[in-house]
Order: C-alpha cells, then sequence, then structure tokens
C-alpha cells in the first residue's frame, strides 16, 4: 500500500507574534514494515533558521525559529509512505508463535534481560499517563490473568474497551485523566489509548502510545472530501520474547496495513505534531486539518 498524506497544522494569534520557537513531528517513522517514500515541510512565514534531529523514541524532530512579526504561523507536512503487508503479516505470526504468558513475562521482566532494556523504559508513569487505580487494575486484570497467553489478553483486553466505552468527541481534551475517562466509559482515540497504557503498566507491563494516521472511507456512492480524515492514536504492549504487539480499541482492530505510523513515545506530549513558545498577548485558535490518500496497491505477479 501507498499512502499520501497532508498535515497542516495553523495558529491564529490576537495580536503579533514578535518572536517564536516551535518543534514539528510530522515526518513519518521508518519501520519493519513502513518505508517513508518522501518527506516535505511547507512553514508560513518562513523559519529563520531550523534544525532536525532524531529523539530517543527514534523521533523526527524539527526546530525552527521564526523572527518575522505575524498573525498566523501554519505547519504543513506532506509525505508519501508505502507500508508491505506481507511484512506486517510476518511480524503478527511471529508474536503469536513467540508470545509468552503474563506471569512468564513478569518473571523475565524482574530480572535483567539486554533485548528488554529499551522496552522497561515504558513501564513508567509519564506527565499524561500516571498509574492506575486499584479499579482500573481490577479491568485489565480480568484479561490478563496469570497463565494467560499476552497476545491474547491483549487482544481481548481492546475488545473490551471498544465494547465499555462510547466514542465522543468534546467529552475531553488530551490532559484529561485516565480515571475520568474509566468512570465515564468514554472519550475519544487518545484517551482511550492512554487508558489502555495506564492500565497496562500499572500491572508491570511496558506499553506505549503510537500516533499517526488511518485511512477513512466515504460512505458508499459517496465521494471523500479532502481533509476529512484526523490524526489517530492507539497502543503497543511489549512482549517479551516477542517484541511489540500493536492494538487499536477505538476500532477494534490490530492494526496492519491501514494504519501510518507517525511516531511513538511515553504519551502524547512525546509526540505532539507542533508545540513552541511564542512571545505575544491575547488568545489564539488552532485549526488542524489531514487528508490521507491510497494511492496505489503493490502486487506481485505470480511466476
Amino acid at each position: 500500500m501507498i499512502y499520501n498524506i497532508y498535515h497542516k497544522t495553523e495558529f491564529s494569534y490576537q495580536n503579533d507574534v514578535t518572536f517564536s520557537h516551535n518543534l514539528t513531528r510530522l515526518k513519518p517513522k521508518d519501520t519493519y514494515a513502513q518505508k517513508l517514500l518522501s518527506f516535505e515541510m511547507e512553514v508560513s512565514p518562513p523559519a529563520y533558521e531550523s534544525s532536525e534531529f532524531i529523539d530517543m523514541y527514534e523521533n523526527t524532530n524539527i526546530h525552527m525559529l521564526i523572527r518575522k512579526p505575524h498573525k498566523s504561523f501554519s505547519v504543513i507536512g506532506k509525505s508519501t509512505v508505502e507500508i508491505s503487508t506481507s511484512l506486517v503479516e510476518e511480524h503478527l505470526a511471529s508474536l503469536k508463535i513467540h508470545s509468552i504468558t503474563y506471569e512468564e513475562a513478569l518473571k523475565r521482566l524482574s530480572k535483567f534481560h539486554v533485548d528488554d532494556v529499551l522496552a522497561k523504559q515504558y513501564l513508567f508513569e509519564s506527565d499524561l499517563i500516571p498509574y492506575a487505580s486499584q479499579a482500573i487494575k481490577d479491568y485489565v486484570l480480568e484479561s490478563f490473568r496469570k497463565d494467560r497467553d499476552m497476545f491474547e489478553a491483549a487482544n481481548e483486553f481492546m475488545q473490551r474497551i471498544f465494547n465499555d466505552f462510547k466514542f465522543v468527541s468534546g467529552f475531553s481534551n488530551i490532559t484529561t485523566n485516565v480515571e475520568t475517562i474509566f468512570e465515564a466509559k468514554k472519550g475519544v482515540c487518545q484517551d482511550f489509548a492512554q487508558f489502555a497504557i495506564s492500565a497496562l503498566r500499572s500491572i508491570g507491563l511496558p506499553a506505549k502510545y503510537m500516533s499517526g494516521y488511518i485511512e477513512t472511507l466515504p460512505k458508499e456512492g459517496e465521494e471523500k472530501l479532502f481533509g476529512a480524515d484526523a490524526s489517530h492514536a492507539w497502543f503497543a504492549l511489549y512482549i517479551p520474547n516477542a517484541g511489540w504487539a500493536e492494538f487499536d480499541p477505538t476500532n477494534n482492530i490490530i492494526p496492519k496495513e491501514q494504519h501510518i505510523v507517525l511516531g511513538s513515545g511515553r504519551d502524547y506530549n512525546d509526540i505532539s505534531p507542533l508545540k513552541g513558545v511564542v512571545f505575544s498577548s491575547g488568545n489564539s485558535k488552532l485549526s488542524v486539518m489531514v487528508d490521507v490518500r491510497k494511492v496505489e496497491t503493490i502486487t506481485q505477479a505470480s511466476t
């Protein structure tokens, strides 16, 4: 699969901004199954200076300094990515074969193993994802019994979130705590991902926040409108001996070729598309437009 992605973030300010520092994360990752074919970024007003670096979570960050006074600031990321369906299927098959039980995972994570070192940073609380209450622990442990296969348990946990929680936009924002989401049983994709991660970390399992896109399809007979898509979030669970397994509780699916990875981290703060510091006064308004288009399906001719 090949996708074109258009992601525009724009701020409008009440008064002039005279100076600003900005950090963007709009360049999709190269992963085991995803290849970045092209990327370009348009910035208005133009950056006085910019630099690119890879952070500790392997996300591409672009730092920009804006010196020209302005009342609006926009960043447009245009990307083309290729996703290999066969590599995704191979990875999923390997996860299922090498998955271990929850009890075995806890024993291994309690000791040093070189393959687990990088994953262990996702065991701990982060700014937006604290450890969960006992009620949430009890909820996740309904799926994660000691003798239960980790992949099967996580798949069931994802399905339960999908069935028990309602997708309601406007109820929350990215800072709404997981206890509120659990009590209300509603939210959006970021809430469901952060809730799942909090629950999993609270029972001793590494989990990370996945950020990216998923193509939305119009109703039958209707044409897709440009900008009808949105950023998406899901979670990944580390299974010792197997690797990272991704789950999308918003749609109750295991991500395959339809999920495009922008980046990952401990929580949303590590992969927010745009953040910065401005010298100005008054209010500001944020608008976001995302478009994801499948442009080609690659198939190999049989011989």
